[in-house]
């Protein structure tokens, strides 16, 4: 497969405050071990393939972002667990007609993600 997404970013003025939200939420491990001291968070979990992605339509007057969309086992314990980190609700957990269950929340930092669980790991 040519070109295929295989890493995510999150470029904040608050990097300390974002990498300990999601190291909190999703219990990722920090590390610093590389040539930068780069922030990296390690999911320890590596996909069998790329990482696909999709283009969705912005409100108007919204400027461009990115999402990532993180798989849980219990979307509505995770939506609490980010509650109680300081998230906020933008979307609040909804079934999808592919029966793909989601949520998109704010990070403190009102950056958007998404918690989802996919239909054929339930």
């Amino acid at each position: 497969m040519p070109n295929p997404v295989v890493r995510w970013q999150i470029v904040s003025p608050e990097p300390e405050k974002v990498a300990t939200f999601y190291q909190k939420l999703f219990g990722w491990k920090p590390s610093n071990a590389n040539a930068l001291g780069y922030r990296e968070l390690v999911t320890e979990v590596k996909p069998p393939g790329p990482v696909d992605g999709g283009v969705w339509p912005a409100p108007p007057g919204t400027k461009s972002f990115l999402q990532i969309f993180v798989e849980v086992p219990d979307v509505e314990r995770s939506i609490e667990k980010a509650i109680e980190l300081g998230a906020k609700i933008i979307v609040p957990k909804s079934v999808l007609p592919d029966g793909d269950t989601m949520a998109v929340l704010h990070d403190p930092t009102g950056l958007p993600f998404v918690v989802c669980r996919l239909k054929e790991s339930v």
